[in-house]
């Protein structure tokens, strides 16, 4: 099928609320680089990078735009969000197997290339560069993963965002089996997909969410769950846990890591509950433990995830499907929290 020169899809004109989304029939389909592909995207899912990059969310500076991407760097407009991407290769650079045309793929979020050249600090896929907001992307090849599996593109697109920063957190974090693990922000992306991935390195799971959502965490594996408003120390006990799985932060963060043994492990990828946390430094010397900041991917992680995908070790939570178009009714339902997994927008 011959490839068009223009494409529909939705850029985001500014910083700010929903109405910075913008509905296109004019772009131009992106051409490969000698190191890259162009995918026609099936599918891309909603997520919290999405919005917090909308936002500025991700900036420090009183300009809320000056360093309002995960590189640290300005956001340029229009821009093509979404990092969730699966679809299939359609063409392909000077460099490439002309053989993987037709592969579909998930893609990497975490780019550690771009242009054709190594980049000095990670980007991530529809905010340092377009994304999968639109009918078609552009990647360098080596972050577009070739997927064998009977799940759809729906289903598929739920993977790579959420799956592979839970994924990371436990890598990071050495979670192995026997472990004590405790996930906040349970019901969410990726705390359903930490749940997941941790039952299936053989952990022990507690799940921090609502009683709402209680029995759905259950039944993806959590041996426990606790409502957020609960007093963890009471009711797990001081000292109990291995690794926390943090995702929410805000003021009951001191509570987990009284929560966590001696030598424990704690990873984070979300601040949902509030970014400003109190720390008694004596808590963390004196237990001595570790902690774990993820966002850029280890260079084994989305390899790693691909598998368990492929082997049916974990699988795919679609709260929500939506037209690409209605993208705002979407990003509502996201902010809304009223589901568990994933909100998907149908590209094609």
């Amino acid at each position: 099928m011959p490839i068009p020169q223009k494409m529909s899809g939705v850029v985001l004109a500014g910083h700010g609320g929903p109405e910075m989304l913008e509905w296109r029939d004019d772009l131009p389909v992106p051409k490969p680089g000698r190191a890259d592909v162009v995918v026609k995207v099936g599918a891309a899912a909603v997520n919290n990078t999405d919005i917090n990059t909308r936002l500025a969310w991700y900036s420090k500076g009183e300009a809320k735009a000056d360093d309002a991407t995960w590189s640290g760097k300005p956001l340029t407009f229009p821009r093509v969000q979404g990092a969730d991407i699966c679809g299939q290769i359609v063409a392909v650079g000077q460099d490439i197997d002309p053989s993987r045309i037709g592969e579909r793929v998930l893609i990497e979020p975490c780019l550690r290339e771009a242009d054709g050249a190594a980049l000095d600090r990670a980007w991530y896929i529809g905010s340092e560069c377009d994304g999968g907001f639109a009918q078609y992307t552009k990647v360098a090849a080596r972050h577009a993963y070739a997927i064998n599996s009977d799940l759809t593109d729906v289903e598929l697109a739920s993977f790579p965002c959420s799956y592979s920063t839970a994924e990371n957190m436990l890598t990071r974090a050495k979670v192995c089996k026997g472990d004590r693990v405790l996930v906040t922000g349970a019901s969410g992306g990726v705390g359903s997909a930490a749940v997941q991935l941790a039952q299936a390195r053989g952990a022990e799971v507690i799940a921090v969410t609502s009683a709402a959502k209680a029995e759905a965490l259950t039944r993806l594996g959590a041996v426990q769950t606790l409502d957020r408003g609960d007093d963890f120390v009471a009711i797990v006990g001081a000292g109990c846990i291995d690794v926390v799985i943090d995702l929410v932060a805000g003021p009951s963060w001191p509570g987990l890591l009284d929560l966590l043994r001696p030598g424990g492990r704690y990873a984070v990828a979300g601040a949902i509950g509030g970014a400003m946390v109190e720390l008694d430094v004596r808590t963390l010397y004196l237990k001595d433990l570790s902690f774990f900041g993820c966002t850029v991917l280890e260079p084994e992680v989305f390899g790693n995830l691909i598998g368990r995908i492929e082997r049916k070790e974990i699988a795919p939570l679609v709260a929500q499907i939506h037209p690409l178009a209605d993208i705002g009714v979407a990003q509502k339902a996201f902010g809304e929290k009223g589901y568990i997994g994933k909100i998907v927008l149908k590209v094609d």
